[in-house]
């Protein structure tokens, strides 16, 4: 039985619509990031990096959620490609490009368009373009082919997905996915994939913190303490 540490987050949905195509045994542990509970030591020693998600399998411990989207694919054989250097090669770029690129230009841009205070001019203008830039290869790259890695769904679909749910939110509004067609292709799709939907369904599992109070903002944003002892 897998132990999976998640929270509604687009890298722990990543791991859970993995977990539901693969029809692997699981059960949930929230970690609620407004509580600050992925800071407590309990979490931190399956996690050392504080973030969600985790899994542990057996006596075996996996963070970040592309190393654990590799992990269980490896175990389970399901949702590679075929194994030639070169599916392999495109694999592991495609999915550290989703690592470093597509998931904290993302993440920096979500930031600084809905939750950073004045003046933010600058940071929002370097990460929408980059986040922009990130999201136009992936609709460039799925223009040409029905998933990232050709014919075959794969674990580098699985990690677009968990972001390109929220393109919208990332990039401004609903009209992002006029510029981005493929991409929303490849959303609705997935979406419409039984697994997704039990992986949405997550959230119906437990009630996650919803207010942003000061034991939020301390949780999320712990440089301002240090920003405030400076001020």
């Amino acid at each position: 039985m897998i132990t999976f540490f998640y929270n509604l987050a687009p890298n722990p949905l990543k791991v859970a619509l993995f977990l539901e195509e693969a029809e692997l045994a699981y059960e949930t542990v929230p970690v609620d990031t407004r509580k600050g509970e992925q800071h407590s030591e309990d979490y931190k020693a399956v996690n050392p990096n504080a973030k969600v998600p985790a899994i542990k399998d057996g006596d075996v411990t996996v963070f970040d959620s592309n190393a654990i989207l590799l992990y269980l694919a490896e175990k389970t054989g399901r949702f590679l490609p075929e194994n030639t250097p070169q599916q392999r090669a495109q694999l592991y770029a495609w999915m550290m490009f989703v690592a470093s690129g597509v998931g904290p230009f993302s993440g920096q841009c979500v930031h600084f368009r809905h939750a950073a205070p004045e003046p933010k001019v600058y940071a929002l203008n370097r990460y929408d373009f980059e986040a922009w830039r990130h999201w136009n290869i992936v609709n460039d790259r799925l223009a040409e082919r029905r998933y990232m890695l050709g014919d075959t769904y794969t674990i580098v679909d699985m990690a677009v997905w968990g972001w390109a749910r929220m393109v919208p939110y990332i990039l401004g509004g609903p009209e992002a996915w006029e510029k981005l067609p493929h991409v929303k292709r490849l959303v609705d799709e997935i979406n419409a994939r039984p697994a997704a939907q039990r992986a949405e369904a997550l959230k119906t599992r437990h009630t996650f913190k919803t207010e942003v109070d000061e034991e939020a903002l301390r949780s999320l944003f712990p440089q301002n303490e240090r920003l405030a002892k400076t001020a």
